[in-house]
C-alpha cells in the first residue's frame, strides 16, 4: 500500500505521519546487543509503526556474516524471544519506519544490509533526500540494481562505492554525505565500527549514549533512558561520529556549518518526539508547555476547562492552563490498543476512524466551555470530528487552539505534509477554518514564538513560510520513486 492509498483508505485520520527512528549499539565487551536495540526501538515506536528491523554482527567472528530480521508491524509484533535470540552479535543497528518516500512494503523495511568487496554495511536512515532520484539514476546507469524504492538504499550504495577509494569507512560516509542533499540521521554498521551521521542542517535528531562499555546512537534520548544508558551528547548538525574500541568516539566536523544555519525540524518539538526526550539540549516537554503558555497569552478565551487532544496536545494544554489559570482536565479517553491500522467500519456503523481511537468523556465536558489544544490542523476533517465529539458530549462551547502556525507549504525533508491544495490553511481563511471544524473560536501559535519555544535554537519553518533552508526540488520528490519516473 502506498502513501496515497493509505490516506484514501483512512481519510478521517489526517494527522501528520510520524518519521522514522534509528538505533545503533556497539558493546566493546563483546556482549550481544539485539535485546538493547529491541528495547530502544520499542521506545522509538512512536516515530514509525509500519515496519521495523534489527541487523547485528560479531566483530570477532566470521567476516561478512550479518544476522538480520525485519518485517511489517510493530516492534513487539515482529520480534519474539525465538527470532531475537538468533541475532547474535556485539554490534548492530535497528530501525522503525514510517514511509514518507517509497511504498509501505516489507522490501522497503530497514536496516539495509549490503555485502560488497570491502565487507558488509548495515544502514538505518531517518529523513528524506531531495536529490535521491537523480543519484539513483546515476547509479542505475552504471549498473546498480536496486532492491527497494527508498532513498536509504541510494545512500548505502554511495557509501559502498566511496569505500572502494577511501582508506576508512568513515571517510566513505563523509564523501557520500557530500553528494546527498536533504535530511538524514544515519546509523551505519561496518565490520568493526559504528558510525553516526547527521545532515549539515540537523533536520533529524541523533544522540550518543553509553551503558557500561557499550556505546549507543539513537534518534531520541528516551531510547537511551529506556535501557538504562547514560546520555553523552547530541551528534552535531553535519557531524560524523565513529565509534570503535580503538578510537572510542571520534568526530569529523568537516561538514558542519555555522550554528545559525542549522534548521532543526520544529515538529520534533511540537509533535514527533516523545515528551521525555531532549533534543539538542532542549526539553520536548518544556517546549510544549511553552507553546501552550504562548497560546494563552496571544489567543485567550473565557472557558471552564482546558484539555489536550492525546497525546501531543496534552503538555501544551497544561501550559495554557498554567498561564491562564483555567483548570486543566482530561476530556478524552484514548484507546491504547488500536494499532497503526484497523479494519474500516461498515457504513451501517456510526463509528469512524476518530471514534475508534478517541472518545469524549461526557462527565468531564457536559455544560462546560472547553478550550481544546491540538498540535496541528492538516486537512481539517479530524479536528472537525473531535469538536463535534465534544459538543455531542454536552460541551456548551469549544475553543480550538493549535500549538503550531498554519501549514501553508509542503515539506520535502521527511515530514508527511501533503501538497498545498490539500492543506486547509492554504485554501481557507481563519474564519472559514473555524466554521468548517465547528469551533466557537480558533487560534494558532504565532510564527515568531517558535524560536522562543525552543530556547533560541535555529529551526526549519518552511512548512509555515515557504522559505526553506536549502533550495527545494523543482518537482515533488516525495512518494514512490517508480511512480514518479513512469
Amino acid at each position: 500500500m502506498g502513501e496515497n492509498d493509505r490516506k484514501q483508505e483512512y481519510p478521517a485520520m489526517d494527522k501528520l505521519g510520524e518519521e522514522c527512528g534509528v538505533m545503533g549499539v556497539y558493546d566493546f565487551d563483546g556482549g550481544d546487543v539485539a535485546s538493547a536495540i529491541y528495547y530502544g526501538l520499542s521506545a522509538l515506536q512512536h516515530r514509525g509503526q509500519e515496519s521495523c528491523g534489527i541487523a547485528v554482527s560479531d566483530t570477532k567472528g566470521q567476516l561478512r556474516k550479518v544476522e538480520s530480521h525485519k518485517d511489517m508491524g510493530l516492534v513487539n509484533e515482529v520480534f519474539n524471544p525465538e527470532n531475537l535470540g538468533k541475532l547474535k552479535g556485539d554490534i548492530g543497528v535497528g530501525h522503525v519506519r514510517y514511509s514518507t518516500a517509497g511504498a509501505s512494503t516489507r522490501e522497503n523495511s530497514q536496516p539495509l544490509v549490503l555485502n560488497y568487496v570491502k565487507g558488509t554495511l548495515g544502514l538505518a536512515h531517518n529523513g528524506n533526500l531531495i536529490n535521491a532520484a537523480e543519484l539513483r539514476r546515476e547509479l542505475e546507469y552504471t549498473g546498480a540494481i536496486f532492491q527497494t524504492t527508498i532513498d536509504s538504499e541510494v545512500i548505502a550504495y554511495h557509501i559502498a562505492r566511496e569505500r572502494l577509494r577511501s582508506k576508512t569507512v568513515e571517510e566513505a560516509v563523509m564523501h557520500a554525505a557530500k553528494k546527498i542533499k536533504g535530511a538524514y540521521a544515519l546509523v551505519v554498521m561496518s565490520p568493526r565500527k559504528l558510525i553516526g551521521a547527521r545532515d549539515p542542517f540537523g533536520f533529524k535528531p541523533l544522540c550518543i549514549g553509553r551503558m557500561g562499555n557499550a556505546y549507543l546512537l539513537a534518534s531520541e534520548t528516551c531510547a537511551l533512558e529506556t535501557i538504562g544508558a547514560e546520555y553523552i551528547r547530541d551528534v552535531l548538525p553535519g557531524e560524523i561520529v565513529t565509534i570503535s574500541p580503538d578510537g572510542g568516539i571520534q568526530s569529523d566536523q568537516s561538514l558542519c556549518q555555522e550554528k545559525e544555519k542549522a534548521a532543526r525540524c520544529i515538529f520534533e518539538y511540537i509533535y514527533f518526539a516523545r515528551p521525555d526526550s531532549r533534543i539538542d539540549g532542549v526539553s520536548v516537554y518544556n517546549s510544549r508547555i511553552s507553546a501552550g503558555k504562548f497560546l494563552a497569552i496571544d489567543s485567550p478565551a473565557e472557558a471552564d476547562l482546558v484539555t489536550g487532544v492525546p497525546e501531543s496536545g496534552n503538555a501544551a494544554a497544561l501550559g495554557y492552563s498554567m498561564q491562564s489559570g483555567i483548570p486543566y482536565g482530561i476530556a478524552f479517553m484514548k484507546n491504547s490498543y488500536v494499532g497503526r491500522t484497523f479494519i474500516k467500519p461498515k457504513q451501517s456503523f456510526r463509528s469512524d476512524g476518530v471514534r475508534i481511537k478517541l472518545n469524549a468523556i461526557q462527565e468531564a465536558v457536559e455544560g462546560k466551555r472547553i478550550i481544546m489544544i491540538d498540535d496541528s490542523i492538516v486537512r481539517g476533517t479530524t479536528s472537525g470530528r473531535i469538536v463535534s465529539m465534544l459538543k455531542e458530549a454536552g460541551a456548551s462551547q469549544v475553543h480550538v487552539r493549535i500549538s503550531s502556525p498554519p501549514f501553508l507549504w509542503p515539506c520535502y525533508f521527511g515530514t508527511d505534509i501533503p501538497e498545498r491544495e490539500q492543506l486547509i490553511a492554504y485554501n481557507k481563511t481563519l474564519e472559514e477554518i473555524r466554521d468548517m471544524i465547528g469551533a466557537d473560536s480558533l487560534g494558532y501559535l504565532k510564527i515568531e514564538r517558535l524560536e522562543e519555544m525552543v530556547e533560541g535554537l535555529s529551526i526549519c519553518k518552511g512548512c509555515f513560510t515557504g522559505t526553506y533552508p536549502m533550495e527545494p526540488p523543482k518537482e515533488d520528490i516525495r512518494g514512490d520513486y517508480y511512480d514518479r519516473i513512469k
